[in-house]
């Protein structure tokens, strides 16, 4: 997916419900917004459900928008927030009596090991690489730190940025596939080909 360059006359046109615009932000962020909730949601209705809030929260809130070069990371806020209030929705939970204290675990043992040994499969990974590319793959798709915060942090522009995320990737697959020892669904915890909206 191609990185679009959003501006204030691009908000302008959103807030004035300009019908290509909205077609156009409807499909950038809808690709978008799957990529990273797919890894968060377990089914496709609670993944279109967040999305849809995320739509309806953005649209009616873009008069806060400053800047509109920051659309994106408004999106991305707007996101987290609405994940929050769904995961917090979801663990609300009935008291049970004390006959129910052993409550079995949903997940079975084989399948929390095969994903704690990938888990451990990446770390190892991302530990073996250059600092920089280590400690660049942890804040954008571990911290999930906001683009300006992680710019910041390395001294560096957005658009250097997305070059350096360029190379911290291909590094990791790199290794991975050198090491041989991982599976290649490793990949999609970075996803293979995956453009971030920096």
């Amino acid at each position: 997916m191609e990185l679009f360059a959003f501006d204030d006359d691009y908000v302008r046109r959103l807030r004035e419900g300009d019908r290509e615009t909205e077609a156009h932000f409807h499909t950038y962020f809808r690709d978008l917004l799957f990529l990273k909730l797919r890894r968060r949601l377990n089914t496709l209705q609670a993944i279109d459900e967040v999305r849809q809030e995320v739509f309806t929260r953005v649209l009616e809130r873009l008069a806060d928008i400053r800047d509109g070069r920051k659309l994106g990371a408004f999106v991305n806020a707007i996101c987290n927030r609405v994940l929050l209030e769904y995961y917090r929705a979801d663990n609300r939970t009935v008291a049970l009596g004390d006959e129910h204290l052993d409550v079995a675990d949903p997940q079975d043992p084989d399948s929390r090991l095969d994903a704690a040994q990938q888990k451990a499969r990446v770390w190892r990974v991302i530990n073996s690489l250059p600092d920089r590319d280590g400690d660049i793959l942890r804040a954008v798709f571990l911290e999930e730190a906001d683009k300006d915060e992680i710019c910041e942090r390395f001294g560096v522009d957005r658009e250097y940025l997305r070059v350096l995320l360029h190379r911290a990737k291909g590094r990791f697959r790199q290794e991975i596939l050198r090491r041989k020892s991982g599976r290649l669904s490793i990949f999609e915890t970075f996803g293979p080909r995956t453009t971030l909206p920096i």
